[in-house]
């Protein structure tokens, strides 16, 4: 999560002088915030900027009293930034091969991702290739730099596969970063997923779902990699994370029931001490170091908007928790959220799955089937759709006397591994099929009916909004499809689309192609027997060089084709095609003001919803 201005201050309860503004690097408000890190020390700041939400990524250099450096890397993607222990350097990753990273509109397919050294000080051609993975063009690498400065994990995947390899650099050992590295396994097979958490010297603490799909955290010693202890079993709810803080404790988040849960436990033991209450909602950031007393988080939920909490835990025993300090929250003016409450059920899906979903609506509203609702879907690559907060979500139940659902389809990270596997290739009608029922559900209580449903989705959400108008038609009234991934066939020949092929399938291979073609959204067009498509909004982007506009574009106009041969159509098919502007980050305040009317100002339309303002 990435901001557009950055504040410096002393004491975390106070504002602070503006560090960096984003708004004012770019004349048009297209420049965005896409990656940060501090040196080690805190004297260095690295920050990535993208220019008219491209992939693509600038990274420049500041010092803390803002004075700015000359160094500039070009060309980056897909890649954080960690910096040498020292802070005499930064390692990164880039596509090497690839020319036309400026326009951000490129749409050629990204191979051999590879990692690179810059030195501060030092011109961005004298950069060191580090390492690269020539057996496969699809691997992607990840690098962290360990808390203590030893070593460089490097994390290798291929795409969006959900297995890892796990590489380890003694950089003691290896001495000036001047070449490449030959690393060392900690994980050799790509079969299960694997994240370094913190180490003891040699001994190593990995987070892992190897034969655990809600994940556990074991160690293991550099000397013996494949010998692993246990330390954190695997339990009933998800482990999303575990991370070091103040010098004795591990914090363990959990996804349980799709809500964010803290618990701080002993590094060395693995007992639980306690648990830090966060409501209900979802620990949006997390901000701690093993070295530092201070744990900073925020949270959010449907209702209410982000809050950050502190914790300072020194002179605290271990076992106790320290007081948690309200830092700041953001507050909503002429907004009365105590009207409203979030309910959370569960819907049998068409082979008899419990599928959650989240209803937010009136404490009072009257079950008369007639309430104009906003289902709202995501279900991908182990991404959980969990409760964070939207002013226009908050708008559209206060002034159209609306109701927003949130439902947790197969597919996403809600539940763990196997939940994320129950959606994805040969599996993904399940997802379509958890969505449909969603939307039945709330028929079926008497929420709305299909007139006054609309369903929305974005990037892989879109795919969903695609197959699912498709499907069943009759259940929707209207449909908000967001750069959408739209054509299943093709869409690993573009850009970053070959990473995907682990969550989809290959439509290369015959079997993949089997199950992919049935579904496409593209190549299932086909009109209900009566002839009406529910009314839709297509949205692209002509610098969205992750979902190239290629998949709304195509889409449209073979929808307006076939829609010329039904005479009875009536619902409006219209396509929204943002300029300067990619996947959804990098825009301007008055274009995301402009999208958000068209987006309801359509609802308002073919709804026929009343403002109740």
């Amino acid at each position: 999560m990435f901001f557009s201005v950055i504040y410096q201050s002393k004491k975390p309860e106070e504002l602070g002088e503006v560090f960096l503004d984003v708004n004012k690097l770019s004349a048009d408000g297209t420049t965005s915030l896409s990656t940060t890190s501090w040196s080690k020390d805190g004297t260095h700041y690295a920050y990535g900027l993208s220019e008219k939400g491209s992939d693509w990524v600038t990274i420049k250099f500041m010092k803390n009293d803002r004075t700015q450096l000359p160094d500039v890397i070009d060309g980056v993607k897909h890649s954080g930034i960690s910096w040498m222990p020292d802070g005499s350097g930064v390692f990164y990753c880039k596509y090497p091969e690839h020319h036309g990273a400026k326009e951000g509109t490129s749409v050629d397919k990204h191979e051999f991702h590879s990692l690179y050294f810059h030195k501060l000080g030092t011109d961005q051609k004298d950069d060191v290739l580090v390492y690269d993975y020539r057996a496969n063009p699809d691997i992607m690498i990840g690098t962290h730099v360990t808390e203590d400065g030893r070593y460089l994990i490097i994390d290798l995947t291929r795409g969006c596969d959900p297995y890892n390899m796990l590489y380890y650099v003694d950089l003691e050992k290896n001495g000036p970063i001047v070449g490449k590295v030959n690393p060392v396994p900690i994980v050799d097979k790509l079969e299960s997923k694997y994240h370094y958490v913190h180490n003891f010297g040699e001994e190593f603490y990995i987070h892992t779902d190897k034969d655990a799909p809600n994940y556990r955290i074991f160690k293991l010693h550099l000397s013996d990699v494949n010998k692993h202890t246990p330390f954190i079993d695997e339990k009933e709810h998800k482990l999303s994370w575990g991370s070091p803080a103040a010098g004795k404790l591990l914090m363990l988040s959990y996804l349980e029931d799709c809500i964010s849960t803290l618990y701080a436990h002993d590094i060395s033991t693995g007992e639980k001490y306690y648990q830090i209450p966060l409501g209900i909602g979802t620990l949006m950031s997390c901000f701690m170091r093993w070295n530092k007393d201070e744990l900073f988080f925020t949270v959010d939920s449907f209702l209410t908007p982000t809050i950050v909490y502190g914790m300072n835990f020194k002179d605290v025993p271990a076992n106790k928790m320290p007081e948690l300090r309200e830092i700041r929250r953001v507050k909503l003016n002429n907004m009365d959220v105590s009207e409203f409450e979030t309910r959370q059920i569960k819907v049998p899906s068409r082979d008899g799955t419990k599928v959650n979903m989240f209803i937010i609506c009136r404490k009072d509203i009257e079950l008369n089937g007639k309430n104009p609702t906003f289902l709202n879907g995501y279900g991908g690559f182990n991404i959980p759709d969990v409760p964070t907060f939207s002013i226009t979500r908050l708008c559209f139940l206060k002034y159209f006397g609306g109701v927003v659902a949130v439902a947790n389809l197969r597919g996403g990270g809600e539940y763990g591994e196997k939940w994320h596997q129950g959606g994805m290739r040969e599996n993904k009608q399940n997802t379509f099929d958890d969505f449909q029922a969603a939307a039945k559900a709330l028929i079926d209580a008497k929420y709305t009916c299909p007139e006054k449903l609309a369903i929305q989705g974005g990037s892989n959400g879109g795919l969903l909004m695609g197959a699912c108008s498709q499907q069943r038609p009759e259940l929707f009234g209207a449909v908000i499809n967001r750069v959408g991934v739209l054509d299943m066939l093709r869409f690993h020949k573009f850009t970053i689309g070959a990473a995907w092929v682990p969550e989809y399938g290959n439509p290369d291979e015959a079997k993949d192609f089997e199950f992919l073609s049935k579904y496409s959204p593209l190549h299932n067009i086909s009109f209900p027997s009566n002839g009406q498509w529910p009314a839709t909004l297509l949205m692209t982007a002509d610098h969205d060089d992750r979902v190239v506009p290629a998949h709304t574009l195509k889409y449209v106009a073979e929808l307006y084709h076939k829609a010329k041969q039904q005479p009875s159509q009536s619902q409006p098919l219209l396509a929204r095609i943002e300029v300067s502007a990619g996947h959804g980050a990098g825009k301007p305040t008055h274009k995301v003001i402009a999208e958000y009317v068209d987006m309801y100002s359509f609802l308002q339309r073919v709804l026929d919803l009343e403002w109740r303002g």
